[in-house]
């Protein structure tokens, strides 16, 4: 199996930052390079799971449209409540 390759790429930040990051490395016991990896990692993380939310959005209100069927909020909220009490339930009949 073949080890993961990784790429180096530059960026710029200013010296505060760069300052406040080595001391934070330091207090970590890590280095600042693996704290940066750490952050991006968990900001493309992040990003996708909202790009991810977002574009469920977009294909509901694209249904919506298609289709006009629909739930209200309050039929919504008790069916997620019987869900979380336990129960094993088929979600509610969707309006026209």
């Amino acid at each position: 199996m073949t080890a993961p390759t990784s790429s180096p790429v530059a960026i710029k930040i200013d010296p505060e930052i760069k300052a406040r990051l080595k001391r934070l490395a330091e207090t970590r016991h890590r280095t600042p390079h693996w704290l940066m990896r750490e952050a991006i990692r968990e900001f493309v993380e992040r990003e996708e799971a909202r790009e991810a939310y977002r574009q469920s959005g977009i294909q509901a209100w694209n249904e919506y449209r298609e289709n006009g069927l629909y739930l209200t909020h309050e039929e919504a909220d008790a069916w997620l409540a019987r869900l979380e009490a336990g129960q094993d339930i088929e979600p509610p009949e969707c309006h026209a």
